[in-house]
């Protein structure tokens, strides 16, 4: 059984992820265009589940394997940080079997992936809000935290409970704290500053911003990060995704031009 510190992490051996099935390796693209924040909405379970008549539940069920899968690809394609929307403040609006079995999942994934995260040099972050979570999803949550953080293959932010807006809000109320009591000055807040009270102020901006099943819209994840994202949509459902689809993405990304609002002058006519 594994410490729940991670001290150890760096003298330990990490265990390499495991192969695609097809024996597929990632694409080769230079160190430079590969992008070093990718954000996951695993969107589409319970479309899977009802094209096969099966209950909702069995869709979330099949795509805890296509997440675990995206990992393995990330890791071998050298991507640092990846986010994957795993709840939203939004869907506590669904039916109350389908949001108890979805904390119970998600609690139960964390529990039963952690000592395989660990292995394989993950850090495990989470991003969301505590109110309304279960306290046993919560522990699990903190103790993969605790385990998993002196990892550094790479960083996966599970963002449970978790809002863009939300995320902004709560850290405006914290802002708004911080001046009333004065430890900051209101003139000294700028974007910087902001940012530093968001919920994983270390995890850089996202560069990459992927979504399974066809729909084309960001719901609230990650809102202020993804300023700059390249948006990639793809038709697939999330239980038929895997690290193809990722890679398929990365390669999306780095045939785009990004121009963070600057742009080259057009040249002369004629020239």
């Amino acid at each position: 059984m594994h410490e729940a510190s991670g001290k150890h992490s760096m003298t330990r051996s990490i265990r390499p992820p495991e192969p695609h099935r097809d024996g597929l390796r990632p694409p080769n693209l230079p160190a430079e265009l590969i992008p070093r924040h990718v954000a996951l909405v695993m969107d589409g379970n319970g479309r899977w589940a009802k094209q096969r008549g099966l209950p909702r539940v069995e869709g979330h069920k099949r795509g805890e394997g296509a997440l675990f899968d995206v990992i393995m690809g990330a890791i071998e394609l050298g991507i640092p940080y990846l986010s994957a929307y795993a709840f939203s403040t939004e869907n506590w609006r669904r039916s109350p079997d389908e949001v108890r079995f979805l904390m119970g999942f998600n609690r139960d994934v964390i529990h039963r992936r952690r000592d395989q995260f660990h292995d394989m040099g993950v850090r495990v972050r989470w991003a969301g809000r505590r109110p309304r979570l279960w306290r046993s999803v919560i522990t699990e949550l903190e103790y993969a935290e605790r385990l998993t953080e002196n990892n550094s293959v790479l960083t996966l932010q599970f963002c449970v409970n978790y809002g863009g807006r939300a995320e902004i809000a709560d850290a405006a109320a914290a802002v708004a704290a911080d001046v009333a009591a004065g430890k900051l000055r209101p003139d000294k807040i700028n974007e910087k500053v902001f940012a530093r009270y968001l919920d994983e102020p270390d995890i850089p901006d996202v560069d990459l911003f992927v979504r399974s099943s066809g729909e084309q819209r960001t719901s609230n994840f990650l809102i202020w990060q993804s300023a700059y994202a390249e948006l990639v949509f793809l038709d697939t459902l999330f239980p038929d995704f895997d690290r193809r689809h990722l890679w398929q993405a990365c390669e999306i990304y780095a045939s785009r031009d990004r121009r963070y609002g600057g742009a080259k002058p057009n040249p002369a006519p004629g020239a």
